[in-house]
């Protein structure tokens, strides 16, 4: 059976904390991405020094933000800085299937078996390992590998998934993010380094 392709198009940019919580409010207003879309363009929201750029950022965050239900949305506004910058590392997992089976398969794992480093080879490791069922990985250059790698450490860093020297922190799901996240969607704590045991969800 032919795999899904990854999109790896995470080449700029990082988690975008302060843009997104910009667009999400925006959204809030509008109710509609569209006009969002043209009010960031035409007033340069995001402060970028051309237009193309812009364009492009502002492309990425609303494809990521796409990916939140209301009720995640509704917290990306009011929710505290940690619950945001948690919300927006799901809607970067959930929009870049690649970055969501790293957190899986590499951060969380290695959490639970209690190694708490995270290192570049770590990356090139599970890149190699994908690239053998994804042919579209041999396909990327050396250094737009390196890019790749780059850009996802500093949205770890950025989420605070993990420290400057490369230490994974432990994620702190409050009460209020798990009940923000739909009942269809639950193992999406699973992207973050956290035990099970840990996770308590309410009873609905």
């Amino acid at each position: 059976m032919k795999k899904e392709k990854y999109s790896m198009a995470f080449t700029t940019g990082g988690l975008f904390y302060r843009e997104s919580v910009t667009l999400a409010m925006l959204f809030f207003e509008l109710n509609d991405w569209d006009p969002v879309k043209e009010k960031v363009l035409s007033e340069n929201l995001l402060q970028s020094r051309t237009l193309n750029t812009s364009k492009r950022q502002c492309r990425e965050i609303i494809s990521r933000l796409k990916t939140l239900d209301q009720k995640e949305l509704d917290l990306l506004i009011s929710g505290s800085t940690q619950e945001q910058k948690y919300l927006l590392w799901l809607a970067v997992c959930r929009h870049y299937r690649f970055i969501a089976e790293f957190a899986e398969e590499v951060i969380r794992e290695r959490y639970i078996g209690l190694k708490h480093d995270l290192q570049y080879e770590e990356f090139d490791f599970f890149f190699n390992k994908k690239s053998e069922w994804h042919p579209e990985l041999e396909e990327i250059k050396p250094t737009t590998r390196n890019k790749l790698r780059q850009v996802l450490f500093k949205i770890l860093r950025e989420a605070e998934l993990l420290t400057v020297r490369n230490t994974i922190n432990a994620s702190m799901l409050s009460q209020r993010l798990l009940s923000a996240i739909p009942r269809q969607r639950r193992k999406d704590v699973f992207l973050f380094p956290v035990f099970e045991s840990d996770i308590k969800w309410s009873a609905e």
